[in-house]
């Protein structure tokens, strides 16, 4: 027999699922479902919690135009600071490059599909033999179908109002990526090679984003006229060389407080959530704060949602799920 809240039991009967259950608010997507409809988009935006120091060093990487690195334990805010500036700020969303050990930074600037380019060339160049008479000259297929700017090269197109680039985790990249980036951040600029030899001294190439928005490269270089908003996070799994921090603004963040956590729950769940959640959040900080345990800020928001959404029947044999310390590996 199926309780209230447990929707899989593992027995062999089916049990349709006609009430299927909300999702906390940090998992609702945009996309619509299978009937066409669409997830409600009317939903108030959500406050960034910042202490006014941190948010002075976010200021000054803005006036500076400097790239912003962030660094602090899982859970901390560290790739939501990125859309929280582009969402208060109005510029668009974020460009996000999430890096692992074989990225590089030709990758971030653009892919080029030469492969499948020489193969549609060969197709196009094939005379039809059902045709009259075969073409005098084979019609090159254009290179801009081809090449599609990365998140890096998109955030360096010349813009008045930048875009925000998130670089994700660097310290997870080869260890010559922060050094390759270096260039790029100093001068701005970029070039295409394969665009530097055509004839034609434009061409329209594809760029990150949804749909197949194409942007017009002169000579095959790019070259920004105002520096995007870099924001790269690390774990701090990594020490980076002398040279990438000097040209970066560094921020540290910490784990919040006990009245940091209350907003942060606030924000997601509402003042009535908060309110009930004070003995999970002293929970949360005695075990957050202890040598055995290391815990992230969202697994309190998950333990909040599941003791206030009305679901579970039975919160307390769901703590140690909830709470298990990140280190805990065991199977």
């Amino acid at each position: 027999m199926k309780t209230d809240w447990r929707l899989f039991c593992g027995d062999a009967e089916p049990h349709p699922v006609t009430d299927w259950p909300a999702p906390p608010p940090w998992r609702v997507f945009t996309g619509g479902d299978a009937t066409g409809e669409s997830p409600d988009e009317e939903r108030l935006p959500q406050r960034y919690v910042i202490s006014e120091s941190d948010q002075d060093i976010v200021n000054t990487a803005l006036h500076l135009h400097r790239p912003l690195l962030v660094t602090g334990r899982p859970g901390t805010g560290k790739s939501t600071l990125a859309r929280a500036i582009a969402r208060q700020l109005c510029l668009g969303d974020v460009l996000h490059w999430p890096i692992n050990s074989r990225s590089t930074l030709a990758e971030g600037l653009y892919r080029y599909d030469a492969v499948g380019r020489l193969r549609d060339a060969s197709l196009t160049g094939r005379p039809d033999p059902h045709a009259a008479a075969a073409p005098d000259v084979a019609t090159e297929p254009d290179i801009g179908d081809y090449l599609r700017l990365g998140p890096l090269g998109t955030a360096l197109l010349p813009r008045r109002i930048p875009r925000v680039l998130l670089i994700d985790e660097l310290d997870k990249g080869d260890v010559d990526l922060p050094n390759d980036l270096l260039t790029v951040f100093e001068e701005g600029t970029y070039e295409i090679p394969e665009l530097a030899r055509l004839k034609s001294p434009t061409a329209k190439v594809r760029i990150t984003g949804p749909g197949d928005e194409r942007v017009g490269v002169s000579d095959g270089r790019v070259t920004c006229s105002t520096f995007p908003v870099v924001v790269i996070t690390s774990n701090g799994e990594r020490d980076f060389p002398p040279a990438f921090l000097r040209r970066c603004i560094r921020l540290d963040l910490k784990q919040p407080d006990a009245e940091q956590l209350r907003s942060i729950v606030g924000m997601h769940l509402g003042t009535d959530a908060a309110e009930r959640a004070e003995a999970l959040i002293e929970e949360f900080l005695l075990l957050r704060d202890s040598e055995a345990h290391d815990l992230a800020t969202d697994q309190l928001l998950n333990a909040v949602h599941l003791r206030v959404s009305g679901a579970v029947t039975d919160f307390d044999k769901l703590r140690e799920t909830v709470f298990r310390s990140l280190g805990d590996t065991d199977a």
